[in-house]
């Protein structure tokens, strides 16, 4: 990196290269959830909250220091990711009305739904970051178009 942001289009051709052919979605979270956190000096946790139960999230594969475990989807921003189906971009965490405080040390974060071809809610990518302010809509842009082709093929998480 030749600062401390990802190169989008370099990290969209290598995980479609590393996950290609590939179908098992907690596979293919497993290897985005990697590639992503060490793409960004910004991103402080990287992962997944998988729909396990009608309105309930629960941790998947991540990178970083513990997750919550289970989150519903009526509390924090993961669970308002998945119940609108909108990308959250949030600048300042303690300004969420119902934040989960999961990390104190998070400052910001960016919430994206993941869905199958079929429309299907698979979870929630959870990106965190130490610092305030770090997400904007470039990076709802970008990763949204990394995980549309990845789960294109996923089945249920």
């Amino acid at each position: 990196m030749s600062d401390d942001r990802a190169d989008y289009p370099a990290l969209a051709a290598r995980i479609a290269a590393l996950c290609e052919g590939q179908t098992d979605t907690i596979a293919l979270m497993a290897t985005l959830a990697c590639e992503l956190h060490l793409s960004d000096a910004r991103f402080d946790w990287t992962g997944f909250y998988r729909v396990v139960a009608p309105g309930l999230l629960r941790i998947g594969p991540y990178q970083g220091g513990h997750g919550c475990l289970e989150i519903p989807f009526d509390r924090g921003v993961c669970g308002a990711a998945a119940r609108t189906g909108a990308v959250q971009i949030v600048p300042d965490v303690a300004a969420f009305p119902g934040h989960i405080a999961c990390s104190s040390s998070t400052r910001s974060e960016i919430v994206l739904p993941v869905r199958n071809a079929r429309g299907t809610l698979l979870g929630v990518l959870d990106i965190d970051s130490d610092r305030p302010a770090a997400f904007g809509e470039t990076d709802a842009v970008a990763l949204a178009g990394i995980l549309g082709p990845v789960f294109a093929a996923a089945g249920p998480a």
